[in-house]
């Protein structure tokens, strides 16, 4: 009786360690996170042509992925780094508007982010540099009495594909995640 009592209690505790623990983070949500920033509809991106007045002015990612300028009309901006779209820019214009074209291109306003599930407020935020799970939930009014306080789940764009991941509450964001706080068991 004793021994069988011990086998009960040996597996309710592996079970139960089973619960535990934390599942294991798909490596491209990491890279995602150690990746240099890719642009996307939403961002607000301040283009400075140097000796061009008329062309420097800021440009919002449309919802297509395009950056619309004056002259060249809609350049592709989703998925590519600030550097890239300068490039973009550049040859564009190089291409019988301007003979030695200089283009700067910064983030002015990150697209926002997304928070959803046991929070006081969800909706869309917009992003601030530093973001992370804690306060992207104090933006959103703060936990509901039934969520889970220490891990929440997010959904982020690496690649033009949709990775998601279990994460603990202080871990970093970036602009465009989705941020869903769980409802706990107990």
């Amino acid at each position: 009786m004793l021994r069988a009592f011990r086998l009960i209690a040996i597996i309710a505790l592996l079970v139960l360690s089973g619960c535990a623990s934390q599942p294991k983070v798909d490596e491209r949500f990491v890279e995602a996170l150690n990746a240099p920033y890719r642009l996307d509809a939403g961002d607000r991106l301040r283009v400075v042509v140097f000796e061009q007045p008329d062309l420097t002015n800021t440009y919002i990612v449309d919802a297509a992925g395009n950056l619309s300028m004056p002259l060249i009309g809609d350049v592709r901006a989703r998925y590519l780094t600030t550097p890239e779209l300068e490039q973009a820019i550049t040859a564009q214009l190089r291409n019988g508007f301007l003979r030695n074209p200089s283009v700067s291109v910064q983030v002015d306003t990150y697209r926002p982010f997304f928070i959803l599930g046991e929070v006081n407020q969800p909706g869309q935020y917009p992003y601030v540099a530093g973001l992370t799970a804690q306060t992207a939930v104090a933006v959103g009014g703060g936990f509901t009495a039934r969520a889970t306080r220490d891990m929440v789940r997010i959904s982020r764009q690496y690649n033009g594909t949709i990775v998601e991941a279990r994460i603990p509450i202080d871990h970093p964001i970036r602009p465009g995640d989705t941020i869903y706080v769980l409802e706990r068991w107990f």
